[in-house]
C-alpha cells in the first residue's frame, strides 16, 4: 500500500485526485490540502511514502515545501506537479531533490503511475520535460571538466532511458530485462555516480556526458 499526502491549491483538482487515489487499488491517501505551510508538520505526522506536491502553492512555494521536508526526512519521495514547463522551475526542482515532475494531467491514471515509478526507486519525467532536462543540460549546465566514471554498457542503456523519462516497468521492456534487474542496475548507476535519485542520475549523466 503506498501512502500519498497531496499538495494542491486549485479545489476541483485537489478534489478530483483525492477520490481517483482514494478509490484505487494499492494506493492510500492520507490527506490532501490547500497550502503548504504546514507540509513538514504533516509528513511527520502521517509518515507518507510519496508527497505530490504541486510547484505553484500559496503563502510557500512547492519548492520551499520540498526542501523543507526533505531537510527533516530525505527519505520520502517527492513528486512535483506543474502546469509550467519553465528551465529554472525545472532545474530548481531537480536541485532541490524532487524524485519526479509531472506536468498536470486530466488523465488520473497518469498520477498513478508517477506515484508508482518514484515509490519503486525510479523518477517520473513527463516526456516534454524530459527533453527540456536533455536540452538544458547540454546548453548550459554541461561541466567543461569531465570525470571519468566505468559504467557497463547494460548500464549506459538503463541510464538512457533515464534520461528519457521512462519507468522502470517502460526500462525492462526497452532493455528486455526484468524489473529486478533494472532496480539492481540503477542501484549500481547511484552508486556510481554518487547520486540518491534518478533525476540527480539524469543530471549527472547529462553533466558528465555519460550519454
Amino acid at each position: 500500500m503506498i501512502s500519498i499526502l497531496l499538495f494542491e491549491d486549485n479545489k476541483n483538482l485537489r478534489e478530483s485526485l483525492s477520490l481517483y487515489l482514494a478509490g484505487t487499488d494499492g494506493l492510500w491517501l492520507s490527506g490532501a490540502y490547500a497550502d503548504a505551510t504546514e507540509a513538514v508538520k504533516l509528513v511527520k505526522k502521517y509518515k507518507p511514502d510519496v508527497v505530490l506536491m504541486d510547484i505553484q502553492m500559496p503563502h510557500l512555494s512547492g519548492i520551499e515545501a520540498m526542501r523543507a521536508i526533505k531537510k527533516v526526512n530525505p527519505e520520502v519521495k517527492v513528486l512535483i506537479q506543474t502546469v509550467f514547463e519553465d528551465d529554472d522551475k525545472i532545474f530548481a526542482a531537480i536541485c532541490a531533490g524532487a524524485n519526479g515532475y509531472i506536468i498536470k494531467n486530466p488523465k488520473a491514471e497518469t498520477y498513478v503511475q508517477a506515484v508508482t515509478d518514484v515509490y519503486n526507486g525510479g523518477s517520473h519525467l513527463s516526456p516534454s520535460i524530459a527533453a527540456k532536462v536533455m536540452k538544458m543540460f547540454q546548453n548550459q549546465f554541461v561541466q567543461k571538466e569531465q570525470t571519468y566514471v566505468s559504467l557497463t554498457q547494460r548500464e549506459k542503456e538503463v541510464l538512457q532511458c533515464m534520461v528519457k523519462g521512462m519507468s522502470y516497468k517502460m526500462v525492462a521492456d526497452a532493455c528486455d530485462i526484468s524489473f529486478n534487474t533494472v532496480h539492481s542496475h540503477v542501484k549500481n548507476i547511484y552508486e556510481k555516480l554518487h547520486v540518491n535519485s534518478a533525476p540527480e542520475a539524469v543530471v549527472k549523466a547529462l553533466e558528465m556526458r555519460l550519454v
